[in-house]
C-alpha cells in the first residue's frame, strides 16, 4: 500500500530536506523533517504530506539501529519536542506525558519520590512513543515483560486525524504498540512506575566459562532475580565458546537511609575516566581501536578481568549505572564511522537457544566478521500483535560496516536469520538492517501480518504512513 500520486501536488519547502540515518548510521536517508508540538500539528503535517504526494515517517529520538525511522522523500515528523510531563501521582506512581518524553526525563522526574520506570532499554534518550512503537524490552524482561504491559492508556491518532484513547481493554492497543509507527501516532502516555525504595541494585557478577556455563546461571537465577543480562565474548572457540561475564541484579530494600541514592547526582554517570579523561572524546580513541584485531585481544581481556575481578561477588550498583551501559561513553557509536555498524539480535525458544547461538557465533568465526560485542537476555512471550517475544533467550550482536564487508555482513545475516526461523524463533524491528520480506512473513505469520494489514486499511486508507523498514520488508504489498 503507498499513497496515491499526486497531479496537483504542492512542493515542500526545500529548507526542511535533512539527512536522517538510523542509530546504527548505516542506513540514511533524506526527508522532509517537521517537528510539532501538538496533535494539531501532527494533522496538519499529514494534510501536508497529502497535499505534496508524499508518506510519512514518525521518528522519536532516532534510536532505532536500522531504517525504522527513516524514509526517503517523506515528510519525517520528529517527536523530541513534544516532551512534557503532564501529570505525576507520587502515590499511585502514574505518569502521564507527551509523546516525546525520554526515558531519562521520566526517571529524573519520578526517582526522588521512589518510582522507576518498570522497563528500559540499554539506553535512557529513546522517546515514550518511540520506545512503545517498537514495544522496548529490558535486562528484566523474563520478569516484568516489555514496557507496553505497563501501560494504563494511550493516545492514538491515526492518519485520519480522529484521536482515540486506547487501554489494555482494546484490541488496538495490542495492535499500535510494537507497530513501528506504521498505523498512527501515539501522542500521550500515561506509564504506571515501579516502586523501589533504593536508588541502588545489588548485583552479582559471574564468570562464565562456556555456553553451558552461561545457560546454567540464566537458570539458576531466573526464580529470584530481577534482572539478568550476560556479555559473551564472540571470538572464543572450542571449549571455550560462549565464555563471557554474566550478571544478575535484585533491588535494594530495608537500607537505612536511601534518599541519597535516590537522588540525579547519585544516578548520573561520570563524566570523566578515571576523574580525569573526559569521556567526550573517548569515541576517539576507540575508533583507533575498533577493528578485529584490537576487539579480539579487549574482548579476551574483558574474560581475563571477569574471572578474577569481583567474580562471584556482589556489590552495589545505581539503577542508571546497571541499566544504562549504552550512555557510559557519549557518541560511541562515532568509533564506527565512516561506515557505521548494525545490531543484529535474534530471539530463539529455550529449548533450541544453546544450539543456535553457538552455530551463530560460529558462523561468524568462520566468516572472519566476529561481534565486537555480543549481550544474551532471557524472554517471556506477550499478547503484542507484531512481537518479537518468546519464552527463550535474545543475542545481540554488533557488527562494524564498511564498504568492503557490507555485502558480506548482510549474507552472513540472512543465513543467521534461516536458522533462527528453522527453529522457531523471532526478530526486532528496533534492531533490525537486513530481513528479507520472507524472514518477517514467516516469523510473524500470516495471520499476524493479515490482521495488520486489515488494520492498516481501516486507520490508514491512503498508506500515507511509511518507512524504510515497512518498504525493504514489502510489509503492505498484498493490502490493497
Amino acid at each position: 500500500m503507498t499513497a496515491p500520486a499526486r497531479t496537483d501536488a504542492a512542493p515542500l519547502p526545500a529548507d526542511r530536506i535533512a539527512r536522517l540515518s538510523g542509530f546504527g548510521m548505516s542506513s540514511a536517508a533524506d526527508g522532509y523533517l517537521f517537528r510539532p508540538t501538538s496533535p494539531d500539528e501532527i494533522r496538519e503535517a499529514f494534510e501536508l504530506a497529502r497535499k505534496a504526494g508524499r508518506q510519512v515517517t514518525l521518528r522519536g529520538a532516532g534510536r532505532s539501529y536500522g531504517d525504522a525511522a527513516i524514509g526517503a522523500e517523506c515528510v519525517v515528523l520528529d517527536f523530541t519536542r513534544m516532551n512534557r510531563i503532564l501529570s505525576w501521582d507520587k502515590t499511585s506512581g502514574l505518569l502521564e506525558a507527551e509523546a516525546g518524553a525520554t526515558v531519562e526525563e521520566v526517571w529524573r522526574h519520578t526517582l526522588e519520590d521512589g518510582w522507576w520506570p518498570p522497563v528500559v532499554s540499554g539506553t535512557m534518550h529513546p522517546t515514550l512513543a518511540g520506545a512503545l512503537a517498537m514495544n522496548i524490552h529490558g535486562k528484566n524482561n523474563f520478569v516484568e515483560g516489555t514496557l507496553g504491559e505497563h501501560i494504563a492508556e494511550i493516545e492514538f491518532l491515526p492518519p485520519s486525524g480522529e484521536a482515540r484513547n486506547l487501554t489494555p481493554d482494546d484490541d488496538l492497543f495490542f495492535a499500535v504498540i510494537g507497530s513501528a509507527g506504521l498505523l498512527g501516532a501515539i501522542t500521550k502516555v500515561k506509564l504506571r512506575m515501579k516502586r523501589v525504595e533504593c536508588g541502588d541494585l545489588r548485583v552479582l557478577p559471574v564468570s562464565c566459562p562456556n555456553w553451558d556455563a552461561q545457560f546454567a546461571a540464566f537458570e539458576e537465577m531466573e526464580a529470584g532475580a530481577d534482572y539478568m543480562v550476560s556479555w559473551i565474548d564472540a571470538f572464543a572457540r572450542g571449549s571455550a565458546a560462549g565464555r563471557g561475564l554474566f550478571h544478575a541484579a535484585w533491588y535494594l530494600t530495608g537500607v537505612s537511609d536511601p534518599a541519597p541514592t535516590l537522588r540525579p547526582e547519585h544516578q548520573d554517570l561520570p563524566d570523566t575516566i578515571l576523574g580525569r579523561f573526559p569521556k567526550a572524546d573517548a569515541w576517539r580513541w576507540l575508533r583507533r581501536f575498533n577493528r578485529r584485531f584490537w576487539m579480539r585481544r579487549l574482548n579476551f581481556a574483558k574474560h581475563l578481568a571477569a574471572r578474577t575481578l569481583g567474580n562471584g561477588r556482589p556489590h552495589p550498583q545505581s539503577l542508571v549505572g546497571f541499566s544504562f551501559l549504552l550512555d557510559y561513553v557519549p557518541n560511541w557509536r562515532w568509533a564506527y564511522l565512516p561506515g557505521g555498524f548494525i545490531q543484529y539480535q535474534s530471539f530463539v525458544p529455550k529449548e533450541h537457544a544453546r544450539f543456535v547461538f553457538a552455530r551463530q557465533v560460529a558462523m561468524q568465526q568462520e566468516a572472519g566478521m566476529e561481534s565486537f560485542l555480543a549481550v544474551m537476555k532471557r524472554h517471556r512471550p506477550d499478547r503484542f500483535l507484531l512481537s518479537h517475544a518468546v519464552d527463550g533467550y535474545s543475542l545481540a550482536l554488533d557488527f562494524k560496516v564498511t564498504e568492503r564487508n557490507r555485502a558480506k555482513i548482510w549474507d552472513l545475516c540472512h543465513r543467521m536469520n534461516d536458522l533462527v526461523l528453522e527453529c522457531g524463533g523471532r526478530f526486532y524491528f528496533a534492531k533490525d538492517s537486513t530481513m528479507r520480506p520472507d524472514d518477517a512473513r514467516r516469523y510473524l505469520g500470516e495471520e499476524a501480518l493479515g490482521r495488520f494489514r486489515n488494520l492498516k486499511r481501516e486507520l490508514d486508507p491512503d498508506g500515507l504512513l511509511t518507512s524504510e523498514l515497512a518498504r525493504r520488508l514489502r510489509l503492505f504489498e498484498n493490502s490493497d
